[in-house]
């Protein structure tokens, strides 16, 4: 299965995806992990992010999409994987739908929640950098520059929504559920 999982920072992405990528024995690609790592091993692509990075603003859309090119290329991702902080904009959608090619996305879960249960799970989380103003921030640039992809993904066919307001287990079972509704369609 090659899954996209898209939703507002907080709404629980990352755990399910940890879950979501045990059950289905996909890769789990994680964005966030897959800089930190060129950076850290000075790659070529690390050596560009890095003073990106340190100036706290977003890396580029093409070093984003060439590292996840990179990645998804790699043998270990070919029976799968599962996109976590990509595509977050229509410009990286389009180049993941050229780098995919004719094995596309199959699935792409929308995890829905609101904004004010995202600012009451966000604040508990203890993190420093997790306050209000900030946490307000960060869904103001989701909404302007990831949510877009919500209706790209819905008219292709392939955006299954779930409701993130349930516990941790309701949530994954929604989850699990939409994309079994996926791959039954698809023939996998």
């Amino acid at each position: 299965m090659r899954i996209v999982l898209l939703g507002p920072p907080g709404c629980g992405k990352g755990t399910q995806a940890q879950r979501l990528c045990a059950r289905e024995k996909v890769v789990h690609v994680s964005t966030g992990d897959l800089l930190r790592a060129a950076v850290a091993g000075g790659t070529p692509l690390g050596l560009k992010a890095k003073p990106i990075m340190d100036a706290g603003r977003l890396v580029p859309d093409d070093l984003v999409v060439d590292l996840v090119r990179e990645r998804i290329a790699r043998p270990d991702a070919a029976a799968g994987f599962l996109l976590d902080g990509f595509p977050r904009t229509i410009p990286q959608a389009d180049a993941l739908d050229v780098a995919l090619g004719r094995n596309g996305v199959q699935v792409v879960v929308y995890y829905v929640l609101g904004d004010e249960e995202i600012v009451r799970r966000s604040l508990g989380r203890g993190r420093s950098d997790d306050t209000e103003p900030v946490i307000r921030e960060r869904l103001r640039v989701y909404r302007a520059q990831t949510e877009p992809l919500v209706a790209r993904y819905r008219k292709a066919g392939l955006l299954e929504e779930v409701d993130a307001s349930g516990t941790m287990e309701q949530v994954e079972v929604a989850t699990k559920a939409a994309v079994a509704r996926r791959a039954a369609g698809s023939g996998r």
